[in-house]
């Protein structure tokens, strides 16, 4: 009982630290007259994927690999079948060219690249498969090339992000919220943490399907919240930029990071997961390029939704 109550409440302290962060952040950047655009694409972005960051940072240094992996593999699963399939039954979506050509292949490279390195053993005749600190650095060098492509975007004029306007606050109350925010995501990530790898050990499950399921789940809160009540505003557009820089952000920045701090055995993570988590890329893709050209109907939404339900409901049948 009491790992459960770690669980959420570690849960309620990351989501609340991220969003106090995010909050001073942009305040400070605004008070610095940076534009929204670029706040939304830098501090924004990093915002919604932090608390995937420090779940599998404080993961890495706890030893528990399995689980710093499992919860970018799941929260990518997780945010397009699920977050995708929920706002398109919710309310069609209508993908532009340029995501469909350029933006969702990035997400199916990241996934293709990440399968690569995870599999040592297959490659090169290695003893075990493990995401290295060289992996973790060629990751992070692959996310300043999207950072530099993301503002080569902005400055030739893409289209202005919708979204909040930056909340403008006092010096002293952003930096307040900033220390605030960072405190509830350290000390929220280790109870997060605590309690998923207690439940993990009390019902017998692995570290990588706690990982791959409750922790992604729980991890990705912020993005399915954002694509809902986007698409319940008649804007579900929205949805598909947010699942793409959270995608991106979580292969190339938070396994970046984690594995530059501690190299990861990929241990119970299988190819299934990491075939599961490219296929799904490109299952997006499709739907989008393909079937009602440039429109993820809701049938398809309901597709992806089912796809969600059949791999988890496979992970829990092989326990």
């Amino acid at each position: 009982m009491l790992d459960v109550v770690f669980l959420i409440g570690g849960l309620a302290l990351i989501l609340l630290g991220a969003n106090g962060l995010t909050d001073g952040a942009a305040a400070v950047a605004k008070r610095f007259n940076i534009s929204d655009l670029v706040i939304g694409l830098t501090i924004v972005a990093f915002g919604t994927s932090a608390p995937e960051l420090v779940i599998s940072t404080m993961a890495a240094l706890g030893g528990s690999a399995e689980m710093a992996i499992g919860n970018v593999v799941g929260s990518n699963i997780f945010n397009v079948l699920m977050i995708i399939g929920v706002t398109a039954m919710v309310m069609p979506i209508l993908v532009g060219q340029g995501t469909l050509s350029k933006e969702i292949p990035l997400v199916v490279l990241a996934s293709f690249v990440l399968a690569f390195m995870a599999n040592d053993v297959w490659l090169d005749g290695g003893n075990a498969n493990i995401i290295s600190r060289i992996d973790g650095l060629v990751l992070l060098a692959f996310f300043m090339i999207f950072l530099r492509y993301t503002f080569a975007i902005a400055h030739n004029g893409g289209d202005e992000a919708e979204g909040e306007k930056i909340k403008e606050m006092p010096i002293w109350k952003s930096a307040l919220f900033i220390l605030g925010g960072l405190a509830g995501l350290i000390y929220g990530g280790q109870l997060f943490v605590d309690g998923a790898s207690g439940i993990a050990s009390s019902l017998g499950v692995s570290e990588s399907i706690i990982g791959l399921t409750i922790v992604a789940g729980g991890t990705s809160l912020p993005e399915l919240a954002t694509s809902v009540t986007a698409a319940l505003k008649k804007n579900p557009g929205i949805a598909v930029g947010n699942v793409i820089g959270s995608n991106l952000f979580n292969i190339f920045f938070v396994l970046g990071c984690s594995a530059t701090v501690s190299p990861l055995p990929m241990g119970g993570i299988t190819n299934l997961d990491l075939v599961v988590m490219t296929a799904s890329a490109v299952l997006f893709w499709l739907v989008g390029w393909f079937f009602k050209k440039r429109t993820i109907t809701r049938v398809e939404g309901a597709l992806l939704v089912i796809c969600y339900v059949a791999y988890t409901a496979y992970l829990i049948s092989m326990q």
